[in-house]
């Protein structure tokens, strides 16, 4: 049976199939040949049961939130007061890449808006400024991740639902995780560019009174932030509550820049529109996979499978990250999120490990997905937002950060209370 339902879904992406697909019909085929009862008749109970869930809501709330921001001129007005505080480190503006990816993150919950945000700001400072193209654009890749680790993030969400989880958990325990990692992507730019003086470009220089006259630029992310993910853990607001007020602040400051107008909504309620609708249709798809996979007990097979393999705890932990990174290859990042968790999250718990520590190694392992070729969708947003050239530059510069993401995931695995530490004290 695991045979079966593995060549039955590399099959159908290997013909290209939409993903939402790819799970509606693995799910009907496992369901006609296994059960012998007919399981599509309960496709619409559990699409309408999984629907109505309070917490979904936040999805289409933070996408909007996101679409908003991307026109409100935050990221242009971010990006330039960073590079203030930190061009005259060695790497100088890709320093800047990374921290405006952090802060970016924070807001919007998206690794692909984060990319294609910053990446449309910084690409003209290549060129400019006398940057090695590969690096300059692998911290923009990888930098972008940053998008499913660091709170408000809308693949969480999703994690919650799919295991039970608690979403106000799961956002602290991203914080050290993604700060450490964003430390490291900048680490790893300052060593390349100590190796390497030419790759970091021309410094720019600033004045103390420079940069305090733009730190206001840096205000508006922060504050989205503090009012979105600081209302959840006041008490004063759910997760779903918390997105709708990012919401109102997020058209308050696209009204501060002068960026609100009929055409500018319509564009965004547009775009959460079709980001909705995909996002909705594949976790209903997933869902109802799931409900097959449990009926037909390839769950309870795969379980034993993985317990024959006579592995201890962390032997299979390190056997599901591998698996986790070989997968990520050949499948987008959400994809491989709903696919993947019902099936392995069961293990793992059972196994004695905490499903909380495991979404944020999941996360990691998603981010190592959205940049691995042939499928790494940010290293397809980058190349998008750049004038000319081979996607290869954008492989080869992000390499580093990938080794630096591997790092991050062995230290995660070496010691899980570097995500625990904050839920856990916040108790």
């Amino acid at each position: 049976m695991l045979g079966a339902a593995s060549g039955i879904l590399f099959g159908l992406i290997a013909l290209s199939v939409p993903i939402a697909a790819v799970i509606g019909i693995l799910a009907l085929i496992l369901a006609y040949i296994y059960s012998p009862m007919p399981l599509y008749l309960a496709a619409g109970d559990i699409f309408w049961t999984n629907s109505i869930d309070f917490i979904l809501t936040a999805v289409p709330l933070f996408i909007l939130m996101g679409e908003i921001l991307l026109r409100a001129d935050v990221a242009k007005k971010m990006y330039a007061a960073l590079s203030h505080w930190l061009s005259w480190l060695p790497g100088g503006l890709m320093h800047s890449n990374i921290t405006a990816c952090t802060m970016f993150a924070a807001t919007s919950g998206s690794s692909i808006a984060t990319a294609a945000t910053v990446g449309t700001v910084a690409m003209p400072q290549i060129k400019k400024d006398g940057y090695n193209p590969r690096l300059f654009m692998g911290t923009l890749a990888a930098g972008g991740t940053l998008g499913i680790l660091i709170p408000p993030s809308i693949n969480m969400i999703v994690y919650a639902l799919l295991t039970d989880t608690s979403v106000p958990k799961l956002y602290l325990a991203g914080f050290v995780p993604g700060a450490i990692l964003a430390g490291m992507f900048m680490l790893t730019v300052l060593i390349a560019c100590i190796i390497k003086p030419s790759w970091g470009g021309s410094r720019q220089h600033s004045d103390w009174a420079t940069r305090f006259r733009v730190l206001p630029d840096l205000l508006p992310p922060l504050g989205i932030f503090m009012i979105v993910v600081g209302s959840i853990y006041a008490g004063v607001a759910t997760p779903t509550e918390a997105a709708s007020l990012g919401v109102v602040a997020s058209l308050g400051l696209a009204a501060w820049n002068g960026k609100v107008s009929i055409e500018m909504l319509k564009q965004a309620v547009e775009g959460t529109m079709r980001t909705t609708a995909m996002v909705m249709l594949i976790v209903f798809a997933a869902v109802f996979l799931n409900f097959v996979l449990a009926v037909v007990g390839l769950t309870d097979l795969l379980s034993d499978f993985i317990n024959g393999l006579g592995l201890g705890p962390m032997q299979t932990m390190v056997v599901i990250v591998i698996a986790f990174m070989i997968l990520g290859c050949f499948m987008e990042a959400f994809s491989l999120l709903l696919i993947a968790t019902p099936l392995i999250a069961p293990i793992v718990a059972g196994m004695g490990f905490d499903l909380i520590w495991f979404g944020i190694l999941m996360m990691l392992m998603l981010e190592t997905a959205l940049i691995t070729p042939p499928i790494g969708i940010n290293l397809y947003v980058i190349q998008g937002v750049r004038d000319r050239g081979p996607i290869s530059d954008v492989i080869i510069g992000t390499l580093p950060f990938l080794i630096a993401l591997i790092a991050m995931i062995v230290l995660m695995l070496g010691f899980p209370q570097i995500a625990l530490w904050l839920p856990e004290a916040m108790n």
